[in-house]
């Protein structure tokens, strides 16, 4: 079996939703602040990934992944009616957080966490869809590669102590701001 490199690469794009033959701006990375993450440890979306992996730097792109190699179809079954209970902070409803749009963080029965968006906040449930928000989509890409190198042992190690709970420093290069997004905020290649 081939040992792949893995490749730091670091890429300024735009992001378009397309549905139903329509197409929005939904992120954008600019050259100040590329997208970064390193190859083959499946920080991405494959698709994505596969598509910028084999270019240098400077060269441009212009890909669309479909939704099934994306998110996935939107399903009407991932929109849930949870108990208001469940969003009682010192016995008193979240009122300030649990509001429609708001993305909140969630526990499932088996420890992981996910993240729902809030829809309605009804008498006693509140109505969350657990489906990405990118989810029916196909997603285009257009943009251009701002660096594409081997990664070094290093910056592979970070990522691998980062992935494990660990914060090997390159945690607060970020802010802190690095989960919760589908792919652009790219400082500690922490989004998928």
């Amino acid at each position: 079996m081939e040992q792949t490199e893995n490749k730091y690469i670091a890429v300024a794009y735009r992001m378009y939703m397309v549905e139903d033959g329509e197409k929005e701006l939904g992120e954008e990375a600019p050259v100040e602040h590329p997208f970064q993450f390193i190859s083959g440890l499946g920080l991405t979306l494959d698709a994505f990934e596969s598509a910028v992996s084999g270019l240098q730097a400077g060269d441009t792109f212009d890909f669309t992944i479909p939704c099934a190699d994306a998110y996935g179809e939107y399903d009407e079954e991932h929109v849930l009616e949870l108990p208001k209970s469940i969003f009682l902070i010192d016995g008193k409803f979240d009122g300030e957080r649990i509001v429609p749009d708001a993305i909140v963080p969630l526990m499932t029965g088996d420890g992981q966490r996910v993240n729902g968006t809030v829809v309605e906040v009804k008498d006693d449930v509140v109505v969350m869809d657990m489906n990405h928000p990118l989810a029916g989509c196909d997603l285009n890409f257009q943009g251009q590669v701002v660096t594409s190198r081997p990664a070094t042992n290093e910056e592979v190690a970070e990522i691998v102590r980062h992935l494990s709970g660990g914060c090997g420093g390159g945690c607060g290069s970020c802010g802190g701001g690095c989960g919760d997004h589908s792919c652009g905020d790219g400082c500690c290649g922490d989004c998928q």
